[in-house]
């Protein structure tokens, strides 16, 4: 077991900070990389519409829009005006739902009219964003904050450039100190603003911090707080003797008697350090003067950040439960604070989940499928924000705790798990993580993707179709679990109550559906049921997967499309019996709408307040790969 840092108390105040991954060198390189991300997801998200350069000998040049051969074949060049008369110059190929790829070293700002001759090298995405405001279609407010989360996204990516490790060590961390490795999301450029963060905090609490941290405890009264839990976990008491040692437990009760208090009328959760002293201390005061809620202390166990960052793995006791706790920062479009009704409803959801998986033979045997259940919560409500309607949400998710199933007891002997996003990693030489495991696979390349969709996309095809009912399966949630030779062999699943719609059209399935979770979870039409697979799988890890492979493993995209649909064509004919359901939920169909994550950010929401969260921005259609004509 690997021994790591307890996190330290705050340096002293006029203490020199150490910053040694802020250097030229490293910063030019993770700002051109940057650059190039957004330029592509700009690009695909149709922010910024650039212009093919032409191409003397090839004739009419095709519309900016057009899926030309040559892209799919090679690079093309491209252009964008700046606002102040510069204008960009970059390579890019084009791929599947209408991506670019954008090559960093590419990238050149040029005079207009000269054709490049006299271009010079450019990687300032900040400089991009004040010199293409109006290019960007951004207000003064927006700007102001986006050059803030971006610039915090940068200095993020050079602690992670700075400490890099190469693709055969990665291959050898466990799950847990994995993510402390990853970029973040592939297709938000601001992936890493956590906006309320100092620098202290950053180098503190962030998963790229790779620092274990204690976790303070408080207790809160019933009388502002509830407790729900699975059956094995029905009474807090079930709960707290398996994550508390009696010692640490026995100290939380002395504390509550030596201060007049009832233990029994108490509730014991975790918070996050950062959350009490910014958001608990201030707004739950009363709360704290009346005794209702009584400070406590740290319980002992190091706890690891992951991708989330607001969700800690118990690394010192790993057959404890993983813990998500509230964090009011803004990062990756919203608050990530906890909501009250989902927090409260998280053991229901899990228990309906979980028992469809259970009574379901081809889920439980032949998939192997592992969910992740949240299996307790604590909610604490806030005596007057929880009752203002019209009030920011981020004021009614600030207290609370969730404890999910943890990883590694889940794991068969040789078994090792990691997250999907690892797969889209790649080290300082250039060699992607995929690459080096299927390497260590002893397989083929076209057969460890084989096996990478067999493990992933069964289990998720048969809750749409047989249940109606989908996950997210994005870089984070999603978790590919391998055999002793790096083969992938099935999935884990996590983060239900978030993440977890169901078909707004009624299916006989539904109906030992609670209804306590059938109020807290999410409905979308059948054919929009379908986007959650599409954007959180196939364009939100797929889409940088493919070109990867190309690059990598000498598999063409088209053939990694085609062993895709191959897989889904693959559980059609296992399922014959489900032909409608697979007509109503169309996975096949010629376009797609196109999600937009970005868009949102610029052009919708921005930083603005507003009392739900946001959604997603859908803009315009794009092909799908998975049709048989593509």
């Amino acid at each position: 077991m690997p021994t790591y840092p307890a996190s330290q108390h705050p340096a002293a105040p006029h203490a020199p900070l150490a910053t040694p991954e802020l250097n030229r060198t490293v910063w030019d390189r993770v700002a051109a990389g940057l650059l190039a991300k957004m330029l592509g997801e700009f690009a695909y998200e149709e922010i910024v519409e650039p212009e093919p350069c032409p191409r003397p000998e090839a004739g009419p040049v095709a519309p900016a829009d057009a899926d030309v051969d040559e892209d799919a074949g090679g690079a093309g060049t491209y252009t964008l005006p700046l606002d102040d008369g510069g204008v960009l110059t970059f390579s890019a190929r084009r791929g599947v739902y209408g991506s670019w790829r954008v090559d960093p070293r590419s990238i050149r700002e040029v005079t207009a009219g000269t054709g490049g001759e006299d271009g010079t090298p450019f990687g300032d995405p900040l400089a991009f964003l004040a010199r293409g405001r109006r290019l960007l279609g951004l207000d003064g407010a927006t700007l102001g904050h986006l050059i803030r989360e971006l610039t915090a996204t940068l200095t993020a990516d050079a602690r992670l450039d700075h400490h890099a490790l190469r693709a055969a060590e990665l291959a050898e961390l466990p799950y847990a100190e994995l993510e402390g490795h990853q970029t973040g999301h592939p297709w938000l450029v601001a992936n890493k603003g956590r906006l309320g963060f100092s620098a202290t905090d950053a180098a503190r609490y962030t998963p790229e911090a790779r620092t274990a941290t204690a976790l303070p405890w408080i207790a809160v009264s019933t009388r502002i707080a509830g407790y729900h839990g699975v059956r094995r976990l029905a009474a807090p008491g079930d709960l707290y003797d398996r994550e508390l040692d009696p010692h640490v437990r026995d100290s939380f009760t002395a504390i509550l008697r030596s201060r007049g208090r009832a233990p029994e009328d108490y509730l014991f959760l975790p918070v996050h350090p950062w959350q009490w002293d910014e958001w608990i201390v201030p707004l739950f005061a009363p709360a704290i003067a009346d005794g209702d809620i009584v400070p406590l202390h740290e319980d002992g166990d190091l706890r690891l950040p992951q991708q989330s960052i607001r969700t800690f793995t118990n690394v010192g006791r790993p057959d404890r439960h993983t813990v998500k706790l509230p964090l009011s920062i803004l990062n990756t479009l919203v608050w990530r604070g906890l909501p009250t009704e989902r927090t409260l409803a998280a053991p229901a959801v899990t228990a309906w989940v979980q028992g469809l998986c259970d009574g379901d033979r081809f889920l439980r045997d032949t998939c192997g499928v592992i969910l992740l259940g949240e299996v307790a919560s604590v909610t604490v409500e806030h005596p007057l924000y929880d009752h203002l309607p019209e009030a920011p949400y981020q004021f009614k998710e600030i207290l609370g705790a969730i404890w999910r199933e943890p990883l590694q007891p889940r794991l068969a002997p040789g078994e090792r798990a990691r997250t999907l996003a690892a797969l889209l990693h790649t080290d300082p030489e250039g060699r992607s993580f995929t690459a080096e495991l299927v390497a260590r696979s002893g397989l083929t390349p076209a057969a460890w993707l084989t096996r990478l969709f067999a493990a992933l996309l069964p289990p998720l095809l048969h809750f749409l179709y047989r249940y109606g009912t989908v996950f997210s399966p994005h870089g984070e949630n999603a978790i590919v679990v391998f055999d002793e030779n790096d083969v992938p062999v099935r999935l884990a699943i996590k983060d239900f109550v978030d993440d977890v719609n169901v078909s707004a059209r009624r299916l006989p399935e539904h109906d030992t559906m609670p209804e306590d979770v059938r109020a807290v979870l999410l409905t979308e039409d059948p054919s929009f049921l379908t986007q959650f697979i599409h954007s959180g799988l196939f364009v939100g890890v797929f889409r940088y997967l493919s070109p990867l492979c190309e690059e990598q493993l000498d598999v063409p995209e088209d053939e990694f499309w085609s062993l895709v649909r191959a897989e889904i064509l693959r559980h059609h004919a296992r399922f014959p019996e489900l032909k409608e359901r697979f007509e109503i939920f169309d996975m096949l169909t010629p376009t797609i709408e196109r999600l937009c994550l970005n868009r949102n950010r610029l052009h919708l929401d921005g930083y603005r307040d507003r009392p739900e969260r946001p959604h997603a921005a859908v803009h315009g259609v794009v092909p799908n790969p998975l049709h048989p004509s593509a």
